[in-house]
């Protein structure tokens, strides 16, 4: 066992940490669903106050990471390197409470700063740390109530499961298996005798009772929300996407085989998940410790009520919905280490060597680019993509899908410094670019893209069976390359490059509309050629 330090001093460390780590990621410009939904329902409550955004469609998300964004814009500025480091700091905050949680079910420092080491190196924590996602709020608030709800401390805990089901409204789903948990507790007193000191039944349902009321300003919320919009849960698409077309049980069944990997597998985890099972059959050290099997049972109980519920809900899988999972897996594993292995800090630096890896190096098989740095190659990618629409072709009006169609129509995002007309597409495959072939509005240029990190000839891909079952549940399209696009559309591939999987390129059309949108002296601007970088 050892003493405790004082939080007031740990955090400093971790929070400098954290910055001086994302150091180089703190003025790119906003991702994905940063910009698609998050930067600008945060900037419509920092210019309006309104806690429903009006400059995107409302997805019913609660209002906490908008309120927190708008805070830390109006204390410096509204610029990304404060967004960033907004994010760090809500990280650092949540890996402060996973030192914590450790401490608590261990009461071992080394395990603790263990753990919470390997936290903020694994790939996709590491990520998240900087973007503007609700998940990270919600992280952070669900982690410090677990904190306080193993300290007995029930009131305060129920507190930070109300912060985090208004940061994002499936944290719900942490409080709800605590529930479950309690009324195990109450009807098996053969689980109530492993506890350090056996609570009423009476106690047990009162708990219980309690945990339910994080609901409660969850449901005041979405009140309010059906009261401004006439919808309880978001736009009516977003609705179908997220709840209503995922109930197929064949659908929940893989999806549910998608989480397993995530939270064993994926970006490396794998490294530490073998080394525990490696480990579970060696003899224990003696005088180490192990978390308590009450404590497990319920670590276990949280992640598996998380598992099923977004294998049934969640149109997207993205792995950051399992962000506050990923250190109760770790302390499992640290913990494990310490006290099977007498050299256990070995496997933590194998764990954090793979995850250092994992970082830089992109897997053998399809994920989300916000699971590594292959985020940061999205975006510098855009940016050389727009920087040549704007230098070149400043007044025509873009062919290109989802972000970019916001990244040039929002000057907020830190793309463009004006908005640019735009001829919207949903991606890149041979129906989109045949509904464009069709289209009335004069787009002279397109900005082409990857969509998702999708090389060929995966090593781990599991066949045409596989991708048909991704197709049909999990909106999986194929990506035509740009020079195929640009055959189809008549036009010519004028600037391309790649980076470590990914690509955009700008094509040009030859079409009488573009002396129509640019001001005289402009054309023969235009027409010049650009360079073609596929490094």
């Amino acid at each position: 066992m050892h003493a405790r330090p004082a939080l007031w001093l740990v955090f400093p460390a971790i929070f400098a940490a954290v910055v001086l780590g994302h150091l180089p990621l703190l003025r790119l410009p906003y991702y994905w669903d940063e910009a698609g939904y998050y930067i600008p329902a945060a900037y419509d409550f920092f210019r309006t106050g309104a806690l429903i955004p009006f400059s995107t469609l409302s997805n019913a998300h609660p209002p906490l990471p908008s309120i927190y964004l708008a805070i830390w814009w109006k204390v410096f500025t509204f610029a990304p390197w404060v967004t960033r480091v907004a994010m760090c700091a809500l990280s650092s905050i949540a890996l402060l409470a996973v030192y914590e949680l450790a401490m608590v079910t261990t009461r071992n420092r080394n395990v603790a700063a263990a753990t919470v080491a390997l936290t903020a190196l694994y790939p996709v924590w590491f990520a998240q740390s900087s973007l503007a996602h609700a998940d990270m709020v919600a992280t952070a608030a669900t982690l410090w109530a677990l904190v306080f709800f193993w300290k007995e401390r029930l009131w305060i805990s129920i507190l930070c499961f109300s912060l985090a089901a208004l940061a994002k409204e499936t944290a719900i789903v942490t409080p709800l298996a605590l529930v479950a948990w309690q009324l195990w507790m109450a009807f098996a007193p053969r689980v109530r005798k492993y506890t350090a000191h056996e609570s009423s039944v009476q106690k047990h349902l009162l708990d219980a009772g309690k945990l339910l009321l994080p609901i409660l300003p969850l449901a005041c919320w979405y009140l309010y929300h059906w009261h401004r919009t006439g919808f309880v849960f978001g736009n009516p698409e977003y609705l179908r996407y997220n709840a209503t077309a995922t109930l197929t049980p064949l659908r929940v069944v893989l999806a549910f085989g998608h989480r397993l990997l995530h939270i064993t597998a994926h970006m490396n985890l794998f490294v530490p998940v073998l080394c525990t099972l490696a480990c579970m059959m060696l003899t224990p050290v003696k005088a180490r410790e192990r978390i308590s099997i009450p404590d497990q049972l319920q670590f276990y109980l949280i992640i598996l009520a998380n598992l099923l519920f977004f294998s049934v809900l969640g149109g997207a899988l993205l792995t950051r919905y399992l962000l506050p999972l990923y250190p109760l897996m770790l302390l499992v594993c640290v913990n494990t280490f310490y006290r099977r292995l007498r050299q256990w800090s070995y496997l933590v630096l194998l764990s954090a060597i793979a995850f250092l890896a994992g970082l830089f190096i992109n897997p053998p098989y399809r994920f989300a680019p916000e699971d590594n740095l292959a985020y940061r190659d999205v975006i510098l990618l855009h940016q050389s993509a727009i920087r040549q629409i704007v230098t070149h072709y400043s007044y025509a009006t873009v062919l290109t899908a989802w972000p970019v169609t916001d990244e040039l129509t929002k000057p907020e995002l830190g793309y463009v410094t004006k908005p640019m007309q735009v001829a919207a597409i949903d991606n890149f495959s041979l129906e989109q670019i045949e509904k464009a072939a069709q289209m009335n509005n004069p787009y002279t240029v397109g900005l082409i893209f990857s969509t998702k990190y999708d090389p060929p000839h995966l090593p781990l891909s599991l066949g045409r069976r596989n991708q048909a079952f991704d197709e049909r549940f999990f909106d999986f399209h194929q990506d035509l390359p740009p020079e195929t696009i640009a055959r189809l559309l008549g036009g010519k591939v004028m600037w391309r490059s790649e980076r470590q999987g990914q690509w955009a390129a700008v094509l040009h059309f030859d079409r009488p509309q573009e002396a129509m949108l640019q001001p005289p002296g402009e054309r023969e601007h235009d027409s010049l050629p650009l360079h073609y970088n596929q490094p």
